[in-house]
């Protein structure tokens, strides 16, 4: 069911961010043989109200790894984000590194190019990315192999990604007591979501897997490392052998109740752009709002 063996040897060095105003966590990755490092999921700050980026979020980010004097290697989307922007190229531009995301992120641009009208101009082959990783694939952080698992269901571009004894699930997961994440968007569906799920319990028990998203459900401390141990165990919606069958039953009465993210306009704009803003003909940073196109 895997195309790798992983290897739980290998111990990275995580550091987390959390983004308070999107409940997302960033992280920088490090191989503790090296310098070298990785960020995943990086967050760019905006008032949508008042039509103004920041950037205090990868800031942070950029000085960590500077600070520390580390060589930053991979941007990594683990998919096209609903619900904040992506700070890659301004990260990029100030501290290098390449920016990678899945393959299938062709689809997402072919949808929300339409629904945005974006013309012929705007490319959905995925060329604005550095690489686009399909299932099986690997890449080198330092001296440590990552391996990649396509893990659709949330979106299809959605992937995992696995070094040493640490994944990165986006949004496919959330900790034990948050269950899992929405599966209508378009492209999305419940029972591929579950038997994504599915694949990443097959990790071995100890695995750490850090979330994308936390909401410190019950009123809680915000959390974003568990084990496949625990998720297997009290996962709410997918723990204790829950079959396919309850869990698509469930995830779709949920889902039929949620509302859209208050983001998610903005950020597939700039996300299936690899976290660019477009610009309107006369160069200006600019963001449309389809009426009744979502």
């Amino acid at each position: 069911m895997l195309p790798f063996e992983p290897d739980m040897t290998v111990h990275p060095d995580v550091t987390a961010f959390f983004d308070a105003a999107t409940n997302t966590i960033s992280y920088v990755v490090r191989d503790p043989a090296s310098t070298s490092c990785a960020i995943i999921d990086s967050v760019m700050d905006i008032d949508y109200a008042a039509g103004r980026i920041t950037y205090d979020h990868a800031d942070a980010m950029i000085a960590h790894v500077r600070d520390n004097g580390l060589t930053l290697e991979w941007l990594i989307e683990t998919h096209v984000h609903a619900d904040h922007l992506s700070a890659a190229p301004y990260i990029q531009d100030r501290i290098g590194g390449k920016i990678g995301i899945g393959e299938n992120i062709t689809i997402v641009q072919d949808v929300f190019g339409k629904v945005f009208n974006e013309g012929t101009e705007f490319q959905r082959d995925g060329s604005q990315f550095d690489r686009l990783f399909k299932d099986g694939d690997s890449y080198r952080i330092g001296k440590m192999t990552v391996n990649v698992l396509h893990t659709p269901g949330h979106t299809p571009a959605c992937m995992t990604h696995v070094v040493g004894d640490a994944a990165f699930v986006g949004d496919t997961l959330f900790m034990p007591d948050g269950g899992s994440a929405r599966a209508d968007f378009p492209g999305g569906d419940a029972g591929v979501l579950y038997d994504s799920i599915q694949r990443l319990l097959t990790l071995p028990e100890t695995m750490r897997l850090f979330m994308c998203h936390d909401y410190g459900p019950n009123g809680r401390d915000i959390q974003w490392e568990t084990t496949v141990g625990d998720e297997k165990a009290h996962n709410i919606h997918v723990g204790a052998g829950r079959s396919r069958e309850d869990f698509v039953r469930f995830r779709t009465e949920r889902d039929a109740t949620l509302s859209m993210p208050r983001l998610i306009i903005p950020s597939l704009q700039v996300n299936m752009r690899a976290g660019e803003v477009p610009k309107d003909k006369d160069g200006r940073p600019m963001l449309k709002v389809p009426v009744n196109g979502l």
